[in-house]
């Protein structure tokens, strides 16, 4: 719901529990009024109608108050506008009007020295307290006109104000390759703070998401307040304390002030989505809320469920063959797997990793008939059939660089540097994304697939684009290009699913979210570490879209580690359940318990994908468990990776039931009610190292 009020110059925005206030005062500043707890527009009157305090020495009084801060002015906290023209930086914006639909708000504001028009975008959906933000600019003048080109040196999508408190907490998710997605809190200190990517992807270091709390909250109380960019290159969120103990947060695409786009007179651009959310029922209200958003306005189709996986790379590596597939594909069929993908090593010359990359054609060595008699083999037994792509990047030993070396992201004059012998195509050339369209097209036409794994391994190095007059803008288009061919692919094979890879959680984010179906979030699935990345991954994204594998023991990749098969799949059963493993080693009884855990997971799938989340315990040593709510049904998951001393594991205190319930474990042929579930807790009788239990509990009527 969106109100006016305070002649026509302050707006209110009201979500289900929370309101967002904003005032635009007698000389054109916009500033913000309310973040929190639902208030009236006669409240918002009231704040604007305060004083706002002399600067003292050399302060500021718009610092921290500012809706969208920009270069310039009478302000030094952080600008999220910084705009150059023949030699001319800063901005001075003239109000325009206010414009409101049903759940959106558009303030448009003019510069008439750089001709630049400026809209604010406010949308709060219904049933949602998430803010959602993001801002257009467009050069004004015509092209008849001759107007100087405006560079855009930064431009943010959002500024959120946050009020004094006696201190500030900051949480968000960190890591690196195999370690992404955990999770840190810690002190704000007096100064700015940065996290982000200058990888041109978002990166395993940081996930765009970042919490704030007063140092006091805890999983299921106290009031927080998060933001989250939704851009997949590289990116910026800047947290400032400043000095009178507010907060002040600004994010966007690019990493640095060096120069975003150039806009020409009548061209725009619209920045990422930047979105916001307060609550008061702790960090755990907060992910139940980013969730809930989640499902219902980013991720496709997500009331569908995603099938059990079988993924065949740990198994066969790149010595793929159609003979082999067709074998593990009937082992998959026989465990109850509904969906098989062959992975890196069907198309080209790709026999090893140096070679192949940039041919997206089935080797006719190994797929004599291309994939059609595999992919109609797996339709056979009953499963949908997927392969492994990794459209941006190509290998010099390819047919394509041998063709079009000028395609790559490079310097003239300087060495091409390779990682994992790859090159970057650059997606910002309208030539290399008609290409990959029409191989991707028909791969997709040529044979039933079902399902893409869209990898991304190689970051950014050597983002030149030679010929160009503004080359630095493959940052931003590169990744819009990539936008662009999921878009047309989506749109041209509806039924087909997408995965987003990048060696792991290395493009985990909200814009990725939107365009495919889940996201490999690590290419660590050992099934302890495995515990604290998804525990992270949940603090802002549903398990809907979190992809978790069972794969072989001891776990050579990572650790080497030794666990026992039904810990192994507990731990990937807390998201989107996939089989990695070799399933062609495997003996009769792991098959047979495989095949139970597997029937298990898709009777409380519809809990765990769809159903609220509860974090009940956090990972360590000890125990951890999670639990999903979904109507009168609910599951929890328990894991004790090492007992100490002998001691119990604490009863689970379960969360979202009623207490004058009561519920049926008939796995187990027990009733719990549901004071006591909620109170004392429920017992896990787990001992010893490395176990796991899944309860799956139904509501009952009646004594």
């Amino acid at each position: 719901m969106i109100e006016v009020g305070g002649n026509g110059r302050i707006w209110l925005l009201t979500g289900v529990r929370s309101g967002y206030a904003l005032h635009l005062t007698d000389d054109d500043e916009l500033l913000h009024l309310h973040w929190g707890p639902r208030i009236t527009v006669e409240d918002a009157e009231a704040l604007a109608a305060e004083k706002i305090p002399a600067a003292r020495g050399f302060e500021s009084p718009l610092d921290g108050r500012e809706e969208y801060p920009v270069e310039g002015g009478p302000r030094f906290a952080r600008p999220a506008l910084s705009v150059r023209a023949d030699g001319v930086r800063g901005t001075e914006w003239s109000f325009g009007r206010g414009e409101t639909d049903a759940d959106e708000l558009r303030l448009r504001f003019h510069d008439r020295l750089h001709h630049l028009a400026l809209t604010l975008h406010y949308r709060v959906r219904a049933g949602s307290d998430v803010v959602e933000r993001w801002a257009t600019l467009t050069h004004a003048r015509t092209r008849a006109d001759d107007g100087v080109p405006l560079e855009l040196l930064r431009a943010d999508s959002a500024a959120w104000s946050l009020p004094a408190r006696d201190a500030w907490r900051l949480s968000h998710l960190h890591g690196r390759w195999g370690a992404e997605s955990r999770l840190v809190r810690g002190p704000l200190t007096p100064g700015e703070q940065l996290i982000g990517s200058r990888r041109g992807h978002t990166g395993h270091a940081h996930l765009p998401w970042i919490a704030l709390d007063a140092g006091d909250a805890g999983e299921e109380s106290g009031e927080v307040y998060g933001c989250a960019l939704g851009w997949s290159g590289s990116w910026r969120i800047a947290v400032q304390l400043l000095l009178d103990g507010a907060v002040q947060a600004v994010g966007g695409a690019g990493h640095d002030d060096s120069g975003l786009l150039r806009l020409a007179p009548g061209d725009s651009w619209t920045t990422p989505v930047f979105a916001g959310l307060w609550t008061d029922g702790g960090f755990g209200a907060a992910s139940r809320a980013w969730h809930a958003w989640q499902r219902r306005h980013v991720i496709p189709a997500a009331d569908r469920p995603r099938p059990v996986l079988y993924n065949s790379w740990e198994t066969t590596g790149f010595d793929v063959g159609e003979e082999q597939q067709r074998e593990l594909a009937r082992r998959a069929a026989g465990l109850g797997v509904e969906l098989f993908v062959v992975d890196d090593g069907w198309f080209g010359a790709r026999t090893h990793d140096a070679a192949g990359l940039g041919d997206w054609t089935p080797n006719p060595d190994r797929f004599p008939g291309g994939l059609k008699p595999l992919a109609d083999e797996v339709h056979r037994l009953g499963m949908e059939f997927g392969v492994w792509v990794e459209p941006e990047m190509v290998n010099p030993d390819s047919d394509l660089y041998r063709a079009h070396p000028d395609w790559v992201q490079h310097h003239e004059g300087r060495r091409r540097t390779e990682f994992r012998h790859q090159l970057v195509l650059n997606l910002a050339r309208d030539d290399v994304r008609a290409y990959l369209w029409e191989r991707l097209d028909g791969l997709l036409r040529g044979a039933p697939v079902d399902y893409l794994k869209w990898d991304f391994n190689r970051s950014f190095t050597d983002a030149g684009w030679p010929g160009d007059p503004y080359p630095q803008r493959l940052w931003a288009e590169h990744v819009e290009g990539l936008y662009g061919l999921l878009d047309r692919l989506r749109a041209a094979h509806p039924h087909v699913a997408l995965e987003a890879c990048s060696g792991g959680g290395g493009r985990v984010d909200l814009a990725m979210a939107a365009r495919t179906d889940q996201m490999w979030t690590s290419d660590n699935t050992d099934p302890v570490d495995r515990l604290a990345i998804q525990h992270g991954f949940s603090q802002f994204h549903p398990v809907r879209i979190m992809a978790a594998w069972v794969t072989d023991s001891p776990n050579d990749q990572m650790n080497g580690r030794v666990s026992p098969l039904g810990f192994r799949f507990v731990s990937a059963m807390a998201g989107v359940l996939g089989v990695g493993g070799d399933v062609a080693r495997w003996s009769a009884a792991e098959l047979d318990e495989a095949r139970k855990w597997i029937e298990l997971y898709k009777r409380i799938r519809p809990l765990v994908q769809g159903g609220d989340l509860y974090r009940l315990r956090p990972p360590g040593d000890g125990l951890a468990a999670v639990q999903y709510v979904r109507g009168d049904e609910s599951v929890v998951l328990a894991w004790l990776p090492a007992q100490r001393y002998g001691e119990r594991p604490p009863p689970l205190r379960l969360r979202g039931l009623d207490p004058a319930a009561r519920y049926a474990d008939p796995d187990r042929g027990e009733t719990h009610r549901g004071a006591v579930l909620i109170h004392r807790g429920l017992r896990t009788r787990l001992s010893g190292d490395l176990a796991a239990a899944v309860f799956h509990l139904r509501r009952i009527d009646g004594e």
